[in-house]
């Protein structure tokens, strides 16, 4: 289906097109005028070739997301572009005068507060103003003022105040001094400064690491407008499937810029990565008949001339390698025995640090087969939740009932960042299991990505991605019912997320997710809790209303007509009740299917057909099992309809 898909696409066979471009990548963008063209780059580091002959265009205007595997070079390319680094070959061209801004590091701890570090960062406006209070001769102060309206400088503050606003800082907070916040929210100010320069060229890398859910999707929506140029390095799925247009891939040395965004690239690529086995498959059948007549009438006197034809063909084709198979990114979380349901619940928990409680009033349930997304702005609680459910803080008031058998697994992004540096990830597994012996840990690391060669090197040495790998596992090892995730996909790439999704599909244990990249999200979660307020309650609606309701701002927040008309909340009881109809439902299901299976595998022997009285029986059965299965599906959707009115 996708080749013919393409072929149509093409307007003719698109092997033969293939045939002719050798292979050439299909739908490259080539717009004019150019704000980025890189031509014919060649770049080493240590002996190893990064980049070789490696050339795009990157149109004036448009958004691009960089993506290729961990250490092909993306970072690396944002250092040549900005000229940090020094090209072997080729050249990297762009407009005169043009502006190139980036995220390189945090703001530094200072007592510049956060707005007036914003407005600092536009140096054009800074050294205007400036001039402006010392200047004297009547004509160059008009070039100033009129320069001054050119940039819209009157409006700064407004628009500073937007974005930082946006990345999840009140006015109260613009106006604390850097020094008041730490590294990751500093971050979060560096990049409110270059948004607010607007370079010519914004190169972004990673931006979402150090943003929170609510924060990344307000940069994919300022990013869509934002109005020049910008290159982004990302893993995140949503970020460039919304914000940009076009993706460039780094691979084998080589860059390529598709149009449409991330999942269309995917899919494209994998159709001419078909289309480029077939082409490899045919030509090796090709190469082999002929290799095959020349090996058998080379010594022939009356075969010799088309012998040597053949010969002479062979020399003439240009090879066409069969893609590689990209490794297939794993992860191995073992496996936790089933524990009686409930594993926790609370009853008018309250729970804080020092001061007044963060949540108050929580009244929830958490079972074994949970799936629950933690939704909320930034400072509402949703780490306080997570650390008091991983009993990493006590309760203040009310209670907290744990399954006397529950093992908890705990990953927050700073526990990537309390490795131990200068270990390597099997002394770390080591330290954990001292009884154990090294083939065993061995494997458990492999089950993470972490081959022979990470498991001896030295954590400071790995990469992020590595490095996040080693503290899920640490966080998986004694196989917990509850797994609680903080940003987990922080550093990982594309493939590992995928590989996470997987993993967490596959899972026995709950799960309790916070994190920005929605994707994960989708694939994972079935229930949604929104922290808000002091408060934890279930979300009615689904990701994708909340992504609406952050971008349309306050207004969506207020009561609609249906939830103000629904009447009290059913009964903790109630609810329980509703759920314990729901599993024997879903009980019910599981066992019609498994007769449904026994009997399918009946009615597939030939064998019975010889016996046509007793195949009739057998089709009977099956037909009665099918009816209830029916019944069984309908009673499953109502118990679920029920469950779900009474917890929204």
């Amino acid at each position: 289906m996708a080749l013919a898909a393409m072929a149509e696409a093409s307007g003719g066979d698109i092997l033969t097109k293939w045939k002719r471009d050798r292979l050439s990548p299909p739908r490259r963008l080539c717009y004019a005028p150019a704000m980025l063209r890189i031509s014919d780059i060649t770049y080493s580091v240590e002996g190893r070739p990064l980049f070789e002959g490696a050339s795009a265009t990157v149109p004036t205007g448009h958004k691009v997301g960089l993506v290729g595997a961990n250490g092909a070079g993306k970072t690396t390319l944002f250092r040549l572009i900005r000229g940090e680094l020094a090209l072997e070959g080729g050249a990297i061209s762009l407009p005169s005068r043009a502006k190139i801004g980036g995220v390189a590091q945090e703001v530094p701890s200072t007592s510049t507060s956060l707005l007036d570090t914003v407005l600092a960062a536009d140096t054009e406006r800074a050294d205007l103003i400036a001039e402006a209070e010392t200047a004297t001769d009547p004509h160059r102060i008009a070039d100033i003022q009129h320069r001054l309206a050119d940039i819209d400088a009157w409006s700064a503050e407004a628009r500073a105040s937007a974005i930082l606003k946006g990345l999840g800082f009140d006015n109260e907070d613009q106006q604390r001094p850097c020094s008041d916040f730490s590294g990751g929210w500093r971050m979060r100010v560096a990049l409110a400064g270059v948004l607010f320069a607007q370079p010519d060229l914004l190169l972004l890398d990673e931006p979402t690491n150090y943003l929170d859910l609510e924060g990344a999707l307000w940069l994919e929506s300022y990013l869509a407008k934002y109005p020049h140029t910008v290159i982004i390095i990302s893993h995140d799925r949503g970020l460039l499937n919304r914000a940009v247009g076009a993706i460039l891939h780094l691979e084998n040395r080589k860059l390529t810029l598709w149009n449409g965004p991330y999942d269309q690239f995917a899919r494209q690529r994998a159709e001419q990565r078909a289309v480029q086995a077939a082409e490899a498959k045919k030509q090796d059948a090709r190469r082999a008949h002929l290799q095959s007549f020349v090996d058998r009438f080379k010594a022939k006197a009356s075969k010799a001339v088309q012998a040597q034809s053949r010969v002479k063909m062979l020399e003439k084709m240009t090879p066409i390698l069969a893609p590689e198979e990209a490794k297939k990114v794993v992860f191995t979380f073992p496996e936790p025995e089933q524990l009686s349901p409930p594993i926790i619940t609370m009853e008018g928990t309250a729970v804080g640090y020092d001061g007044p409680p963060v949540l108050r009033r929580l009244d929830l349930r958490i079972d074994q087969d949970d799936r629950i997304a933690l939704l909320g702005k930034n400072g509402e609680g949703k780490s306080t939740l997570s650390k008091l459910l991983a009993g990493k803080l006590n309760p203040c008031a009310g209670k907290i009932v744990r399954s006397s058998k529950l093992r908890i697994g705990y990953f927050a992004q700073h526990q990537v960042d309390e490795l131990h540096l200068d270990e390597t990830p099997l002394q770390h597994i080591m330290r954990l299991r001292p009884t154990e012996g090294q083939p065993k840990l061995r494997a458990r690391l492999a089950g993470f990505g972490l081959g022979a060669d990470q498991a001896d090197t030295v954590v400071a040495r790995l990469s992020g991605g590595q490095k996040a790998r080693l503290s899920l596992l640490l966080a998986t090892l004694d196989a917990p019912h509850l797994l609680i995730l903080d940003e987990p996909t922080n550093h990982l790439d594309i493939e590992s997320r995928e590989a996470l999704v997987e993993a967490l599909t596959q899972y026995s244990g709950a799960v309790i997710l916070v994190s920005h990249d929605m994707h994960l999200l989708g694939l994972v979660a079935d229930r949604l809790w929104l922290v808000k307020g002091g408060a934890v309650a279930p979300y009615s609606g689904d990701l994708e209303n909340y992504r609406k309701e952050l971008l349309a701002g306050d207004e969506s927040q207020k009561p609609t007509e249906k939830t103000r008309d629904r009447g009290p909340r059913p009964s903790r009881d109630a609810i329980l009740a509703l759920k314990a109809d729901l599993r024997k439902c879903e009980e019910r299901l599981a066992k019609l299917n498994e007769m449904r299976d026994k009997l399918a595998a009946k009615l597939a022997d030939p064998e019975l057909y010889d016996r046509p009285n007793e195949a009739v029986v057998w089709q009977k059965k099956y037909a009665e099992v099918m009816e209830g299965l029916d019944r069984a599906e309908a009673l499953w959707l109502k118990a679920a309809e029920k469950l779900e009115l009474a917890e929204a």
